[in-house]
Order: C-alpha cells, then structure tokens, then sequence
C-alpha cells in the first residue's frame, strides 16, 4: 500500500517536477517515447474490445443441439 500513499498527495509543483526530470533523462526521444507509449495504449484497447466482442458473441449464442445418432444396423 505503500505506492498508493506516495501517489495520492502529487500536486502540480510535483508534476512539474517529476516533468523536468522526464525531460531531462529522454532529451530529444521524449515525443517518440510518447508516441510509442500511445501505439501501445491503443493495442491494448483494441484487444481488450476484441476479447469483450468474444465473451459476448459466446454468451448470446445459442446452444449447439446434438446431433441425431446414426441409425445402427445389425447383421446376423
């Protein structure tokens, strides 16, 4: 619970802070560190939606009826 507790009382001179250190450290590749981090967000969007269409098209779909057993024939 430790992470949560240093999270919650981020205000903006923290932000700003944390921001310029980012800055600092990614220089030039920051906008592709971004962008890259954005592709991923999306990726992971879309597969999340495709996962819910899964789940649901199985839900709504109707039961598979067994299929009548073959007439067996015996011979003597």
């Amino acid at each position: 619970m430790i992470p949560i507790a240093f999270f919650q009382n981020l205000g903006g001179p923290e932000v700003m802070i944390i921001g310029f250190i980012a800055l600092l450290i990614f220089g030039n590749r920051l906008p592709s560190v971004m962008r890259s981090l954005g592709k991923s967000v999306t990726e992971f969007k879309k597969g999340v939606s495709g996962i819910e269409e899964d789940i649901d098209q199985a839900v709504n779909a109707e039961p598979k009826k067994p299929a009548p057993a073959a007439e067996r024939t015996t011979t003597v």
